[in-house]
């Protein structure tokens, strides 16, 4: 039998999409290969695994309408069918695409595998907790060790089940090989990123112990200790060169910091306990106390300036904070003599009950931005996996928001077929931080499709994958999903629209409202922003983050604050409408309409969409605009889901702009434009064009009239903005987008007639 554990030379970084994993570098220098991607472009190779070769060949053994029977009993020749088709097909996702990094999937008609989401009592799985307190405390753990995420139960049972499961095999031998990688490099180097802090530092330390110390926890082999226990040293100031000052190495002013070195170090001390020596854990103990515990107590106890993160957030920040201080807490309850890791466990569940649980919104929607949803999910599924696996319980954090688990949909829903719907700021580089929590919602949530969702992304091989995925989890995330959803609390409302969920080159249009304010100065004034996808690459999209280090970035989220006059934050800045060359209102309380047909995609990755299928949202967003007395803005789909006409109805005081973002090399001429971007073309035409009405381009920057902003732009290179210019006045824009599909002639493209905004409906451009 080949070891499960890994050859140990695989050297492949599974990363996610928004992850750097070379060394930290200032945010201003990045450069931008696509919108939609942040500012940490990816520099890593993916690893692109073709494991299934014969996923169009079986027959399937689904009822008409898509939907799996009865669970096969264990043993039946049905299960054993199901388990052979599992091992034949592999992983359901044959590459990863290089320019996006998202899953490509086979062109096959209905394969056994491909059933309805679900738990199968047929297939190997997680053997029983032996550890099941009747009543948990937080100050009770579990007597065996590790008590953190993965019990030695869980280890046990690991081996076995990497041999049966694909997704598992795969995501091992990529551990190790980034465990392999990090081996030969010297430690993490002491990088203050301005207001950034050390953020980068910490998350990539944190990266690295957990790679280190799953090697070592399979393996044995004190090689993985020992240079785990050299990073450690580095980050406590002990190592060979410099980290930080003396009196607060971990950088406690901007605490997220502190708290995720916090987290590096808990979980170092549970898994590292049976062989790192009592002085070496007590020098740990010392470290994490000294540099992130005991601070992280006075936030609670005394009055640190750097605490604002615990009264009243709802973002990332809260979960971050709490979910580093309670790992490094749990780790060490029992060994600390200090008290401070049981004075924290006394504060920060139920400060993350009243804060961090509140992230999701009643529609599931993150609070900030579909990037900080990553940041704010991690740090929350940590210090509930931790609670669980070392106490026996999450305390609430599951079910303290009862909307906490449609954050899941907002995820998928939130991502394209290239890339996120990445509205405003997409925060510092990822390392650590992963989508992974998708496994343990699932779970919590009994929500599979989650996890099926997730494991076929590029940033699923880490270790917390290895733990908290079922390998019992069957089908496919698809089948039976639905291709439209709209998030309607009013400071989200937002639109999610696509043609099919498996296909590359699929269609997929977001688009948003919702308020200009609270969303933990993250946002940018953006009501009625777009994304859109077709033929395999993004024809309108996203900045993202201007420069975190900039004065006064994060300031205040006011009217006048100095955030909105960074383009990459201001109206002008999105593909939006713009009056007056103003920015929006910041107090905007916009409202929407939508409805859709309710096609839903069945088992096979191939998709055949109806000619009246299809999905409209429009809003009135009149209220983001001083200078208007009526903006309402409209999307739908046509044509089976294979163009795109967008509406705008405005009655402005000022000079009207349509402005659209795109890498695409684009030719205007008059009310037509062609958009050419990695090597497919996109027909874009204004329809019964206002007087005057022609497009135009322009650079990606702002107006020479546009008040200063504190420090110099961005640039924006490779980014065109496509434009409508218009006078004061009353104005209906029309604008139909044509992707060249491929055996698409052009009397197969429809041209719908004109309909008011307030009279759209399913049937309405028929």
């Amino acid at each position: 039998m080949a070891s499960p554990y890994g050859s140990g030379d695989v050297g492949v970084k599974e990363s996610s999409p928004f992850m750097n994993g070379g060394a930290p570098a200032p945010r201003k220098r990045s450069k931008w290969l696509k919108i939609g991607l942040p500012a940490a472009i990816v520099v890593v190779v993916i690893l692109a695994a073709v494991l299934g070769g014969v996923l169009g060949s079986r027959a399937s053994k689904k009822n008409k309408d898509g939907s799996s029977g009865a669970d096969p009993k264990p043993g039946s020749a049905e299960a054993t069918s199901l388990s052979s088709e599992r091992a034949a097909v592999g992983r359901f996702a044959t590459a990863t695409n290089s320019a996006f990094m998202v899953p490509l999937y086979p062109s096959t008609t209905n394969t056994a595998v491909f059933t309805t989401p679900t738990i199968s009592s047929s297939v190997d799985g997680w053997p029983n907790d032996p550890f099941s307190p009747g009543t948990p405390s937080a100050l009770t753990t579990r007597t065996d060790r590790p008590r953190l995420f993965a019990p030695q139960y869980k280890w046990d049972a690991l081996p076995n089940l990497i041999q049966n499961d694909p997704y598992l095999k795969a995501w091992n031998d990529t551990i190790f090989g980034n465990a392999t990688t990090y081996l030969s490099q010297p430690p993490v180097v002491y990088f203050m990123d301005g207001d950034s802090g050390i953020l980068d530092n910490a998350r990539e330390v944190k990266e690295r112990i957990k790679a280190f110390g799953y090697a070592y926890r399979l393996t044995k082999d004190k090689k993985w200790s020992d240079r785990a226990w050299t990073e450690l040293q580095n980050a406590a100031g002990n190592g060979d060169q410099p980290f930080g000052p003396a009196t607060d190495r971990w950088n406690t002013n901007h605490f997220l910091d502190a708290a995720e070195f916090s987290a590096a170090f808990g979980i170092a001390y549970d898994w590292f306990y049976d062989v790192f020596s009592d002085d070496q854990k007590s020098q740990m103990r010392a470290t994490m106390i000294q540099y992130g515990l005991q601070p992280g107590l006075t936030v609670f106890t005394g009055a640190a300036t750097f605490g604002w993160w615990a009264t009243g957030v709802n973002g990332n920040w809260n979960c971050v904070c709490n979910g580093g201080l309670t790992v490094a807490a749990l780790a060490i309850l029992g060994d600390d003599t200090t008290g401070v890791a049981q004075g924290l466990l006394g504060h920060t569940i139920d400060n993350a009950k009243d804060n961090c649980v509140k992230g999701p919104s009643t529609d599931g929607t993150w609070s900030e931005t579909a990037n900080y949803w990553y940041f704010g999910t991690t740090g929350h599924a940590e210090m509930a996996s931790a609670l669980m696996t070392a106490t026996g319980s999450d305390y609430g954090l599951f079910d303290t928001n009862t909307n906490f688990e449609l954050t899941g949909l907002f995820h998928m829903y939130g991502y394209g077929a290239t890339s996120l719907f990445n509205y405003g700021d997409h925060g510092p580089n990822k390392f650590s931080t992963t989508a992974n929590c998708m496994f343990l919602y699932a779970d919590a949530y009994k929500r599979p499709e989650y996890a099926l969702f997730q494991r076929d992304r590029a940033d699923a091989a880490e270790p917390w994958s290895m733990f908290w995925y079922d390998p019992k989890t069957t089908g496919a995330y698809w089948n039976g999903a639905e291709l439209d959803h709209f998030f309607d609390d009013a400071n989200d409302q937002w639109a999610s629209m696509r043609s099919s969920w498996t296909d590359v080159n699929a269609l997929y249009v977001a688009i948003k409202a919702g308020q200009n304010r609270d969303h933990q100065t993250h946002n940018d004034l953006d009501v009625g922003d777009f994304v859109l996808d077709a033929l395999g690459t993004r024809w309108a999209g996203e900045l993202g983050s201007a420069d975190y280090r900039s004065p006064d970035y994060f300031t205040s989220g006011a009217q006048d604050a100095p955030r909105w006059k960074y383009y990459r934050k201001m109206t002008e800045g999105q593909n939006t409408i713009l009056i007056g060359q103003a920015n929006q209102n910041i107090q905007a309380n916009p409202t929407v309409k939508h409805d859709s047909s309710g096609t839903k995609q069945g088992s096979s990755t191939v998709l055949d969409i109806p000619k009246d299928s299809t999905a409209f949202w429009t809003t009135d967003m009149t209220s983001a605009y001083d200078g208007a007395s009526s903006v309402k803005r409209g999307i739908r789909l046509l044509n089976g889901r294979k163009q795109v006409l967008l509406q705008d109805e405005i009655t402005a005081t000022g000079a009207i702009q349509w402005r659209m973002h795109t890498n695409a090399t684009v030719t205007t001429s008059g009310t037509s434009a062609t958009l050419s971007l990695d090597g497919q073309t996109m027909q874009v035409s204004i329809l019964n064009p206002p007087t005057g009405a022609a497009f135009s381009t322009s650079e990606a920057k702002r107006f020479d009239s546009d008040p200063t902003p504190p420090a110099p732009d961005q640039e924006n290179p490779g980014v065109t903005v496509l434009i409508i210019s218009l006078p004061a006045g009353t104005a209906n824009l029309q604008v139909l987008f044509n992707p060249q599909w491929p055996g698409m002639a052009a009397s197969d493209y429809v041209t719908p007639k004109q309909v008011a905004l307030d009279d759209w409906s399913l049937t309405s451009h028929n």
